[in-house]
């Protein structure tokens, strides 16, 4: 019978042992009375089973408010849980009901959190996975397999016309970029209309492919309900744009995977939220769970945080979602990874030095257009950081020897950085 595996992390005042086994049965059989028509074999076949339970530390504050006596001492543990595959079938939403559902309400708990889980390989013939992914999101922008794509968003998100978006893209072509997007606040405005947005960038970017041989990618912000999103999705198409952006938390996995399923186009897949969901260390999701269920919808790029990034999240934990992202999944193509938040050429040597891997998407906005010596400079300052930290040189050396380089270590980082040569 297969099964699929679950870990949490939990904090309970009650034994361990118990809470684990209300979080099994109330997950499965939903019942705490014996159920005449309920045989030995029926629960045998679909109730949850608990794998194994390893004890960690235990506090003495807890870190949900919750139904419990003064003093008490709250346990926790990282647990596996597993379920027959027969009790929600090949289906995103009744999985993710299984995996978290009811159970953050449970007065047994004080934190809970779904860390990851496995699906066996009959999954495989279920669920696609993405039909671009790493490789071929990649490919489609031009890019080769040494080099990380280089991306920005086009900043303010609300107010500029798509005369103005056009502009701006028309520059960031022209000086290299790989990747543009919509910002994820952008859909359709008053001041820019969805349709005429993406005619007038378009025809920048097809107007720059005959020229050059090189085809940006631009992710247009489809989000919106299902009919709006496929309207959305067809313009883009029809306009020969080979992307589409989706706040996925905010559409859902359902309506997400069904734009997947379209496949058409590389499908960028915003997280904004994703702290409602993560930032408690002890209540929600964190990333591997979280990046498989957007690889059985088909998700192709994926957003994580980046080194030092102007967020919460710690370096540790990005990187991690990095690492999930490219790690193989179903046999499925590997997600790529869109390393963002406050980034510039500066963090290029951290992150190449812990992920060891090009095969990300790095969003630099600020550094690119904010760039001190214009937009073509600071899409050559990102490109010059990679190189340099592909080859093993350091930032010290990379200042001295690239100026582009070096002007955004002075804007975006600090002198401190860099030895009395560099700055001088």
């Amino acid at each position: 019978m297969e099964r699929i595996y679950a870990t949490y992390l939990i904090e309970t005042p009650y034994e361990v042992e118990q809470a684990v086994a209300v979080l099994a049965g109330e997950q499965s059989r939903e019942t705490l009375l014996f159920v005449s028509k309920e045989t030995e074999e029926l629960k045998k076949y679909f109730a949850a089973r608990v794998e194994d339970i390893e004890l960690l530390e235990e506090v003495s504050m807890p870190s949900m408010p919750g139904n419990f006596v003064s003093g008490t001492t709250f346990k926790r543990a990282k647990v596996i849980v597993s379920w027959p595959v027969g009790n929600f079938g090949y289906n995103i939403p009744a999985l993710m009901t299984t995996l978290m559902g009811s159970l953050y309400e449970s007065k047994q708990f004080t934190g809970l959190k779904l860390h990851d889980f496995e699906v066996p390989n009959s999954y495989r013939e279920h669920f696609r996975g993405p039909k671009f992914g790493m490789r071929g999101t990649k490919a489609l922008a031009g890019v080769g397999p040494k080099h990380p794509m280089i991306g920005a968003a086009i900043k303010p998100s609300l107010g500029i016309t798509p005369e103005h978006t056009a502009h701006f893209v028309k520059q960031l072509a022209e000086a290299g970029i790989d990747f543009i997007k919509d910002d994820e606040l952008l859909t359709s405005s008053s001041n820019s209309p969805f349709a005429e947005r993406v005619e007038k960038v378009m025809h920048v970017i097809n107007a720059h492919a005959n020229k050059t041989g090189k085809k940006i990618m631009y992710a247009f912000n489809i989000t919106g309900d299902s009919r709006t999103m496929q309207s959305n999705y067809e313009t883009v198409v029809n306009a020969g744009g080979n992307c589409a952006m989706v706040s996925v938390n905010s559409v859902g996995w359902t309506a997400a995977k069904q734009v997947c399923n379209w496949g058409g186009l590389s499908i960028h897949a915003h997280r904004n939220g994703w702290g409602m969901f993560n930032r408690h260390p002890f209540l929600g999701i964190n990333f591997p769970a979280y990046d498989k269920i957007s690889r059985l919808a088909g998700v192709d790029q994926m957003y994580v945080n980046g080194i030092d990034n102007a967020f919460w999240e710690s370096n540790d934990s990005s990187v991690e979602s990095i690492k999930s992202c490219l790690k193989p999944f179903l046999n499925s193509e590997a997600v790529l990874p869109v390393v963002s938040s406050g980034q510039w050429g500066g963090q290029a040597f951290e992150t190449y030095k812990r992920v060891k891997s090009t095969d990300l998407l790095y969003m630099a906005g600020d550094a690119i257009l904010g760039h001190p010596s214009g937009i073509e400079a600071g899409v050559l300052s990102i490109q010059q950081a990679w190189s340099a930290a592909i080859n093993g040189m350091s930032l010290e050396e990379t200042a001295n020897d690239y100026k582009e380089f070096r002007e955004s270590v002075l804007k975006f980082g600090s002198k401190e950085l860099l030895n009395k040569e560099s700055v001088n």
